[in-house]
């Protein structure tokens, strides 16, 4: 067993751990180490192929198919230098007002979750991208919802140099996306900050130490080796920071000594359970060529889906779909002609959806879905065909209709067609996106598990700075609440750091 030290220990990589370490590199600079801790890998730029299977492997847990407990939904996150936001597609949302005052944390406001969010924004380039750069498969959804009669809302984008090659779930080949590997932890490296990947935290003790494996990179394996050598290590630190997500941080918290007496820790979880429709067209459509994510209709206040232009790739695709044998084939082999829409239903927390852990410390996630949940990705599906047969689909593929295929001529029937009726879970591909909760913020150790500051009840040295935090669902991308989130951890910690 291997003893180290450091003034400040960051536990993952992410939008949260990225943020930190970036916020902290004063620190560093002032002589104090600060130490980020990544479980995944550091992948060379040439090591983002854009190679569906290969990338799924390399960037995301259980390769993409991690599952809820009872095996009816997908969660997806990434384990990289860089977390998930080397994989997400770079959407760019300010939280809705309505959100936060529904948190009700006590001093944590919009206006300011705003204004820390504006910042990051700033400093990763996010934008809207001009009309040239909107492929055809982004123009159909703009035209559809016209028609339709929704209200269709650009995304701005965190890219700089995109060449559009749509790529941005399986990590952007050509380094556009400008998530924390490309912007805070350099950043952070450049001033002092020592970032070591491929080292898994186990435990976090009572005396502020962290238990940590280091693990060896296999032959054939992408990355690069970790910056320490394969083995147990014993890391002591003034300040700890959690930052491993919402299955992450809960885990680790969990399967750690400090996280008795927190009657909270793992409730609350929620996500934004999602389902991929397609719909064919008469000719070929450029989904795959720009990029894939310009424009979404937020129903989420009203009917509790928010819908997304997507292009996913054809394992995904075919996985999503709902049928087998002909049919099935049919709509593959029509790949180049398929229109993409991506709904994301938005739940509310409740206690049995929580994050728990296995005899061996591994993450169980719990998950139910609730009558809101399922209306959510009913009339999202509903929401979609119709935008679809606005843009002109000569028929629509959804799982909530028996035969599970529309066509034009039902065009006027989708009401009818698509109902709860036909929602049996397992047997509709549900992915999650957007994994939150579970160390969530608010008074006491009685209704949460850290203050507004993302203090750990009790333990004024440990601090959590990821989308744990969050009380209750965003309803929108979490990427930069949870960089304002962890801006104001770190701005605390900051300030605290002579005291602890």
């Amino acid at each position: 067993m291997t003893e180290r030290s450091c003034d400040v220990a960051i536990v993952g990589s992410g939008a949260g751990g990225g943020t930190v370490a970036q916020a902290l590199a004063p620190l560093a600079e002032a002589g104090h180490s600060v130490l980020v801790l990544e479980q995944g890998p550091r992948l060379g730029d040439a090591e983002f192929t854009g190679r569906e299977l290969e990338m799924a492997n390399r960037l995301y847990r259980d390769g993409g198919g991690f599952l809820t407990a009872d095996g009816t939904m997908t969660l997806a996150f990434a384990e990289t230098y860089g977390g998930s936001t080397v994989v997400y597609t770079g959407t760019s949302l300010v939280a809705p007002e309505r959100v936060i005052r529904r948190w009700d944390v006590p001093g944590l406001g919009h206006a300011e979750v705003a204004e820390r969010s504006r910042r990051h924004a700033d400093a990763n380039n996010v934008h809207l991208l001009p009309p040239e750069e909107i492929n055809e498969n982004n123009r159909l959804f703009v035209a559809g919802g016209k028609q339709a009669g929704y209200a269709v809302e650009q995304f701005p984008v965190n890219v700089k140099g995109c060449r559009g090659s749509s790529l941005c779930n399986l990590g952007c080949p050509n380094q556009a996306k400008q998530g924390t590997n490309r912007v805070q932890l350099p950043s952070a490296e450049r001033r002092g900050v020592h970032v070591v990947t491929r080292a898994e935290v186990r435990r976090i003790l009572p005396d502020r130490t962290l238990e940590v494996r280091v693990r060896a990179k296999t032959p054939g394996s992408a990355g690069a080796r970790s910056e320490w050598e394969p083995g147990d290590y014993r890391v002591r630190a003034r300040a700890v920071v959690s930052a491993g997500g919402a299955i992450g941080s809960s885990a680790l918290l969990l399967r750690s000594p400090v996280g008795a007496g927190l009657p909270r820790l793992g409730r609350g979880f929620t996500c934004h359970p999602a389902l991929i429709l397609v719909a064919e067209h008469d000719h070929p459509i450029t989904n795959d060529v720009g990029h894939p994510k310009s424009y979404f209709v937020d129903r989420a206040e009203s009917l509790a889906f928010v819908l997304e232009t997507c292009m996913y790739f054809p394992f995904v695709t075919a996985k999503a779909l709902t049928g087998f044998g002909t049919g099935h084939g049919a709509a593959l082999r029509a790949f180049p002609c398929l229109q993409m829409i991506l709904v994301l239903a938005c739940d509310r927390a409740e206690d049995g959806n929580r994050v728990g852990v296995d005899r061996e410390g591994a993450p169980v996630v719990h998950y139910r879905f609730a009558p809101r949940t399922i209306t959510g990705l009913v009339e999202g599906a509903r929401a979609s065909a119709r935008i679809f047969f606005g843009a002109g689909a000569r028929r629509v593929f959804t799982p909530f209709a028996e035969p599970p295929v529309l066509e034009r001529q039902d065009a006027g029937s989708v009401e009818a067609r698509i109902t709860e009726a036909h929602w049996l879970p397992g047997t509709v591909s549900v992915s999650a996106a957007h994994l939150m909760g579970g160390c969530g913020m608010g008074r006491t150790a009685g209704d949460s598990v850290t203050d507004a500051w993302g203090r750990v009840h009790g333990l004024p040295w440990l601090s959590v700075a990821d989308a744990s935090l969050f009380p209750d669902s965003l309803e929108i991308n979490p990427y930069l609440t949870i960089m304002a989130l962890a801006d104001r951890v770190a701005e605390r910690l900051m300030r605290d750091f002579g005291s602890l």
